[in-house]
């Protein structure tokens, strides 16, 4: 929130939109990763943290310890280089 506020973005509009793609992560996970044929639990769990944030990462907790520790340890590097790249990517991109 505070990123996108300092980007001048909406801080709720940032945090509503993470909630909403850490549910529908947590939500279609299994049946995506079952379509795609990945059955490795550390693969799920790393891709659920990255993608689906701290919802994705209770979710993969659930269902496996494995899983759970991969998709902490995605979760923890995700927001890290997100919290270092973005800032410098905006400074690029914009004006």
């Amino acid at each position: 929130m505070g990123i996108a506020e300092q980007l001048g973005g909406i801080p709720a509009l940032a945090a509503v939109l993470a909630v909403l793609t850490g549910l529908v992560g947590a939500i279609s996970g299994k049946y995506l990763f079952d379509a795609l044929g990945i059955s490795r639990m550390d693969v799920r769990g790393f891709a659920l943290g990255t993608a689906s944030h701290g919802i994705g990462a209770a979710r993969a907790m659930q269902v496996h310890p494995d899983a759970g520790a991969y998709a902490g340890l995605a979760l923890g590097l995700q927001v890290v280089l997100a919290s270092l790249l973005m800032p410098a990517l905006a400074a690029w991109l914009l004006p």
